[in-house]
């Protein structure tokens, strides 16, 4: 399984960018998907879930009425749409799935597949 990652790049603060991310390859049942970021010096966090039907989301609050995950079922891609972009937002943004049948989806749980990153930088 393979997760490609799309849509980073630069953008001005107030701005907004969708970010993609396809899957590809042979999954054996239903997954969630989460993104997750990683800031020039600082650690990977969890910024948003989603579950295997879509109908479930998490989000980590500095995110929360800026960004919106999504999936495309059908068409195994996922997004985040992000708005009111801030500098704070800049980081390499990476794609991740997981086999998984629950409503509810704990980021913490290890994660089957990551995608290599898509960069964003938010300038002020």
């Amino acid at each position: 399984v393979q997760l490609v990652e799309a849509g980073g790049g630069l953008v001005q603060a107030g701005d907004s960018l969708r970010l993609s991310c396809a899957v590809s390859g042979r999954t054996s049942g239903t997954y969630a998907m989460g993104w997750f970021r990683q800031a020039p010096g600082k650690e990977r966090e969890f910024v948003a879930t989603i579950n295997w039907s879509g109908t479930s989301t998490d989000y980590q609050n500095s995110v929360k009425g800026r960004f919106t995950i999504s999936r495309d079922i059908a068409q195994n891609t996922a997004y985040l749409q992000m708005t009111m972009l801030k500098p704070e937002d800049t980081a390499v943004y990476y794609c991740a799935g997981r086999y998984s049948t629950r409503v509810v989806v704990n980021p913490s749980n290890p994660w089957d597949w990551w995608g290599k990153g898509t960069l964003v930088i938010v300038s002020s």
